[in-house]
Order: structure tokens, then sequence, then C-alpha cells
């Protein structure tokens, strides 16, 4: 491995970013559509799948710093990261396929076996996820590069979430030939094949090129205690778990809005004849969209950041996502033009926030490696993903809760209350969270200008280090 290295290949871009088209195939289908399984499909209680969800995910989320310091210490002939692709891809894939498996039990036992594979594919996801999130920190040792490399990893992952938001719930149907249940099984059948292929070229087309200083020794105690006075890190971990809330709430109610608030419809679109839709393709048409608006963020925010900093692209763009989302609550059900605008305004910004996030994660093992001589990416990492599980946790908790509160009933019509609540849970509640994620953030403290100088800074240090070898 190099520790000085030319500016990265887009080849080498591109195989990193189709390490996220494989896991994406998975987070995007939680985000949109898990709740809804359980609830219509699988068919348990909101309030037992609310409980199931934030043990899992908090269990889950314990494990990802745990995994971090493993990664952290592997050693092997492909490094630290990168043999994790190999290893675990087709393990993963076959956890996919146990989750969306419906078997024919008692309620009692339909839970204990949502429980079980939920939690086999989260500790798989996290094994695998952990380690290939934390290449991006050692990939290269220029910022810029990470930035961009970051760009093509949301490129690929927003390139995944069009194929989920497109193709899941159509691909369901058809496979299942009117067995909803065996739909499911049988369309993770088909990504699972998918996602090991990708991981494999992941795996296949990537090097790590930053190295620890020679002369730091393992310490897990030193680490996690690197990490928690890590302070640029803290305010994006706080920043991270409101930002994640922001997504959450409304990613786990978007079926149920369009099923049960808008519902079948006659629509004219412009080059096509009226039609009557069902909620299915709707809703479908709604996250297609927003993926696709995301994706061309994530293609103009580099650009963007580049002329602004990423911190002043950063609050610009939350501010016009938060104004989006919440702006949906005033819109009628008949208004399907008007909320279909709001979600690309608010998709085409709050889509790259994560592009930077995850950059200045990069920046922030950079900090911890400059302030004290240490550097711990693969935990710096694996506790950032921590974050966006407890995140995911709370919001399906406070979801599924909510739903069960206003009287939630699956596949039945529901009471004005239960529709104003799913209609609060799909806009304002959101940009609250929004709203806190973004008086977070303000206080994050490094800069563009202290980024250069911390790189240029390393640099110089592992310069020096390479001429006393």
């Amino acid at each position: 491995m190099e520790r000085n290295a030319p500016m990265l290949s887009f080849k080498e871009k591109v195989a990193y970013g189709f390490g996220d088209l494989a896991s994406v195939l998975y987070w995007q289908t939680f985000m949109l559509y898990i709740i809804y399984f359980y609830t219509d499909v699988f068919v348990i209680p909101a309030a037992a799948a609310a409980t199931m969800f934030l043990i899992t995910r908090i269990f889950d989320g314990i494990n990802d710093p745990i995994m971090g310091m493993i990664a952290d210490r592997t050693t092997s002939r492909w490094g630290k990261f990168r043999p994790y692709l190999l290893w675990l891809s087709v393990p993963f894939a076959i956890s996919g396929v146990l989750v969306f498996t419906t078997p024919d039990f008692s309620e009692t036992g339909k839970i204990i076996w949502a429980y079980s594979t939920f939690i086999l594919i989260m500790v798989l996801y996290t094994a695998i996820n952990i380690p290939y999130t934390a290449l991006l920190g050692v990939i290269s040792p220029n910022s810029h590069d990470r930035t961009s490399v970051s760009s093509m990893k949301f490129i690929f992952a927003f390139g995944a979430g069009i194929i989920v938001s497109a193709t899941l719930l159509p691909m369901t149907k058809w496979l299942g030939g009117g067995n909803e249940q065996q739909g499911w099984q049988y369309s993770f059948m088909v990504y699972g094949v998918a996602a090991v292929a990708f991981f494999l070229i992941a795996f296949a087309g990537t090097r790590e090129r930053v190295l620890p200083p020679s002369s730091q020794k393992s310490s897990i105690k030193q680490d996690i205690w690197e990490l928690i006075t890590n302070k640029p890190w803290l305010i994006l971990l706080a920043t991270t778990i409101s930002f994640i809330l922001f997504v959450a709430i409304r990613s786990s109610v978007t079926a149920h809005y369009f099923k049960y608030f808008i519902g079948e419809k006659t629509i004219t679109l412009p080059f096509i004849k009226e039609a009557t839709y069902s909620f299915e393709a709707i809703v479908s048409a709604y996250n297609t969209v927003g993926q696709l608006s995301s994706l061309l963020g994530v293609i103009v925010v580099l650009w963007v950041s580049k002329l602004l900093g990423k911190r002043n692209t950063f609050i610009i763009f939350f501010v016009i996502s938060i104004i989006s989302i919440g702006s949906i609550y005033f819109v009628s059900a008949e208004q399907i033009g008007l909320i279909f605008f709001l979600q690309i305004t608010g998709s085409l910004t709050g889509g790259p926030l994560s592009v930077l996030l995850w950059a200045m994660y990069a920046d922030t093992a950079d900090y911890g490696e400059w302030k004290r001589g240490r550097r711990t990416t693969g935990l710096v990492f694996s506790a950032s993903t921590m974050s966006q599980k407890f995140g995911w946790a709370i919001g399906a908790f406070i979801t599924l809760n909510l739903m069960a509160g206003i009287g939630f009933q699956p596949n039945e019509v529901q009471s004005a209350e239960s529709l104003r609540g799913l209609l609060l849970l799909f806009t304002v509640i959101p940009a609250i969270t929004g709203i806190i994620a973004l008086l977070i953030y303000l206080i994050y403290p490094l800069t563009d200008l202290k980024v250069k100088q911390i790189t240029d800074e390393l640099q110089k240090r592992r310069n020096d280090e390479e001429n006393k070898i």
C-alpha cells in the first residue's frame, strides 16, 4: 500500500461506488418498505414491529464501533478493509432472502423469525459495510479526492435507490403471481445475486493507501478515548442522528401515506392519456423521482461545494430541503403535481447532504491524527454508522408507536385521526427534526481552510517519516 498516491483514477472511483450499489439495494428497502413489509405483508402488529426495530437496531448500532476496531486491527494481503467485501458478500445475500421469507407460523413464531432474521442481516450488514465505508478514509490522503469518491459512492447509492424505487414493488407483484409474500422472497434472490457481483467489483477495483502512523500502538481504550474527545466528530455525530430522524420518519410512512392518504388516482400526464394509477404505481414513481433528483443533486454538489465550500453548501441545501418537506403538509391529496414538485426540490437538495457528511467524517479522522498522532479510521466511520442506525431505530420506534397511538389498522380504511397522524409523520415532524440537525451543525468547527491546513501538515509529517526510513 502506497503512502503517497496520485489522484485517483475515474475507474477506481467507479469501482468503489459499486459497493454502495450493493448495500443500498437493502438499505433503501429498509428505508422505504421494511415497515410496510412487516405491517402489511408479513403482518405483525405495528407496536410489536416498533419494539423489534428499536431493540435490533440499537443492538446492531452497538456492534458498529466493535466492527470498526476489528477492521482497524485486521491485517491481510488485501489490506484492512477490502477483504470483508470478499469474505461476507455471499452470507449477506443469503440473509436477505431469509428476512423477506414469510413462514407459516403463529403470530409469536413470526415475531421470533422476524427478530432472528433481521438481527442476522444487520450484523452481516455491519460486518461488510463498516469496512467498506472506512475504505473511503484510506483510499486517498487527499481531502478533495475523498469528497470526489464520496460523490461517486452516493451516485451509485442513489442509483440503487432508483432501482429499488422503480422495480421492487412491481417485481414483487410479478414474481409473486398473486402471492405477495412469495414475490418479496423471490425479489431478494434477484437482488442478492446482484449484490454479490457488485461487492466483488468494489473489492477488485480499489486499493488502500493511507496507513496509521508507524509509531501507533494498538490500544482499544486509547482509540475510544481519542474518538469521544474528537469535538468535530461529536458534533457530526449529533448532526447525523437528527438528520437521519429527518429522513427516517418520513421514509417510514411514505408507502402508508400514498396507500391511505392519496390512494388510487386518475392522472393525466404530459404525452400520456388519462389513466387510473394504483397506489403502488404512484408511490414507486414518487420514490423514483426522489432518487433521480437526489442523484442529480449528488452530481451537482461537488461543483457547488468547490464554489461555496462544504459548510455553506450543507446549510443552504438543508434549508431548502426542510422547507420542501414541511410544505407538503399544506398540499391536498388532489394536488399530485405539487406533491411531486416538492419531492424534486426536497430530494435535489436533501440527497447530497449525505455526501458532505461522509466527506466531513473523513476530515475528522484526519483531525484526530493531526491533533493526537493516532489514526482510527475504522472506528470513526463505524461509530458514525452507529449514529445512523440509532437514528433509524428511534425514527422507526417513534413512527410505529405513533401509528399505533392514532389507531392505524393495516389494510383498512383509516380514521380521520389516523390520516392526520400519517400526514404529520410525512411532513411536519421530519421538518422539525431537520431544523434541530441544522442548528447542531452550525457549531461544526472544521472549515475548508482548516481542513486544508490539516491535510498539508499531515502530508508533511508522512513525508518526514518516510525520509527517516
